[in-house]
């Protein structure tokens, strides 16, 4: 594996140099790579898929600090968005050999903070392959532990730890599973700013950033320590940082201990500056955050007694390219969040079925017009599975509590985006359709969203009698915005006919031509 942690042409140049070799080696398909845009550093991974395992051909890292970057407002500053475009210019280059289908693009808490992310995002999107999705703190937690399992194979119950720039993700599991995940709101960037920004090490600042940790800690500590664990790992920076200092200074071997971080503390008080911080193991881009890291990881050990962390290279990189496997194979986990769902919502299974058959069907007669593809054909699947569940909230307006519930529920393998697009589709399947809405579709998810909102409106609108004996519905395209929908005999032909006649006048507020014949 090549390794790289400083920007420069000559290191870029082997890394392009290896990555090429790979794919003429196991061909383009066999290329596998991730994009983790991290609150303090982007990282990029590639790897060759080997009988089912992931095996990294080059991993690259740069400094960004995108945390450092938020002001008082959360408002990410015009400096700290073009580091990021031109670190991510940087990795472009080297996306050229893997195929777009298995690359993921995954932003994480300072890019869920900040106000103004879209205007990142979108900027940045035009320098990449794939979009950028912002996954949410639980997603990020059972990434990380997806990628530490992987690389770190036990039957062991594990506590994992990731101490990012941002947020700090807490994960007990055993073998592949996680069974607790939380995401804190304390990372190294963010407590260099607000603890150690006069670039001093004091006994003072390092005192006030342990209790803040501990504080946050507050609302995870006695779950965790109730459910318990074997053993202990770190999947950071910062802790590896840690570990190598603690080498350096003959204070560590395999392990991270508590002594050893009271040792660290100590040592780093004595330096007193933050410029005098020279080990080979903090590179110079960890070096200004390196403080605020070790009082955080120093306080987690401390509160949840741990007396010994080990450490982990497999992290939310390799977690994210663990993920696109099992989505490729049976393990798609988005699937199971989907049925956990329906279950604890007591979706109506009948009627889910009912008019998940009958958009699978329009979809499959107006894909190629309409442009869909193999990831549209899913999205609407699983809204139409779920479109229901604010039933279980209320039944005036339940479509608002649907969407609620999707949008904002923590829902393994899935983006912000991706939630927040299922959450439209569902919102909109019955009641009157909102012009000033469309502007907020199309720049959410292109046109294509607002066609499978409309998509699953005409199914709903097929099966209200709830019975497989329903008049069937057809969908002709006459061009892309002109819609033609006849209805087949059967049951409540009439009153299908009436109900999608009715429908008209809103779908030419999306600026589709509906002809009901």
């Amino acid at each position: 594996m090549k390794s790289v942690m400083i920007d420069t042409a000559a290191h870029h140049e082997k890394i392009a140099k290896s990555i090429i070799e790979a794919g003429a080696l196991v061909g383009r398909e066999e290329l596998i790579g991730s994009i983790d845009l991290g609150s303090n550093s982007f990282h990029l991974a590639i790897a060759r898929l080997d009988h089912g395992e992931i095996r990294k051909v080059a991993s690259i890292s740069e400094k960004v600090q995108l945390a450092a970057g938020l002001d008082d407002n959360n408002v990410l500053s015009e400096e700290a968005m073009q580091r990021g475009l031109d670190c991510l210019h940087r990795f472009a280059q080297h996306l050229t050999e893997v195929n777009p289908n298995l690359l993921r693009v995954v932003a994480t808490n300072a890019l869920r903070k900040a106000v103004n992310a879209q205007e990142f995002i979108k900027r940045a999107n035009v320098l990449l392959p794939k979009p950028i999705e912002i996954i949410a703190g639980r997603e990020e937690a059972r990434l990380i532990y997806l990628g530490v399992s992987h690389s770190n194979a036990s039957t062991d119950k594990r506590l994992v730890i990731d101490i990012g720039g941002g947020s700090t993700e807490f994960i007990i599991g055993q073998g592949f599973e996680p069974i607790e995940m939380e995401s804190l709101q304390m990372g190294c960037v963010a407590f260099t700013k607000k603890f150690f920004n006069d670039g001093k090490i004091t006994e003072v600042a390092f005192d006030r950033a342990m209790k803040a940790t501990k504080a946050e800690l507050l609302s995870i500590e006695k779950r965790y320590k109730k459910v318990g664990w074997d053993n202990a790992i770190a999947s950071s920076g910062t802790a590896k940082a840690a570990l190598f200092v603690l080498r350096e200074l003959g204070l560590a071997d395999e392990f991270i201990t508590i002594e050893g971080m009271e040792k660290l503390k100590r040592h780093l008080i004595k330096l007193g500056r933050i410029d005098k911080i020279d080990f080979d193991g903090v590179k110079s881009h960890r070096q200004s955050v390196f403080p605020a890291g070790v009082a955080g990881l120093y306080a987690i050990m401390q509160t949840l007694n741990v007396k010994q962390l080990g450490y982990s290279d497999g992290a939310l990189r390799e977690g994210v390219m663990y993920d696109m496997l099992g989505r490729s194979g049976d393990e798609d986990v988005r699937e199971r969040s989907i049925a956990a769902m329906a279950e604890r919502y007591s979706v109506n299974v009948k009627q889910a079925g009912r008019v998940m058959a009958t958009c699978a069907r329009l979809f499959d007669a107006v894909k190629d017009q309409l442009g869909f593809d193999d990831e549209d054909r899913d999205l609407l699947r699983r809204a139409a599975n779920l479109h229901e569940i604010g039933l279980a909230i209320g039944h005036s307006n339940y479509q608002k509590h649907s969407a609620y519930l999707l949008e904002f529920s923590d829902i393994a393998g899935f983006s912000q985006v991706g939630q927040a697009m299922m959450a439209q589709i569902a919102l909109y399947h019955r009641r009157k359709l909102k012009a000033d809405a469309l502007e907020v579709l199309e720049n959410l998810g292109g046109r294509k969203l607002v066609y499978l909102c409309l998509l699953l409106r005409l199914a709903v609108q097929a099966n209200q009698s709830r019975t497989t004996k329903a008049a069937p519905i057809y969908l002709t395209i006459i061009k892309k915005n002109q819609w033609q929908v006849s209805v087949g005999q059967g049951l409540h032909d009439e009153l299908i006919y009436s109900q999608l006649a009715s429908d008209v006048a809103q779908f030419a507020k999306w600026g589709v031509m509906l002809d009901v014949v």
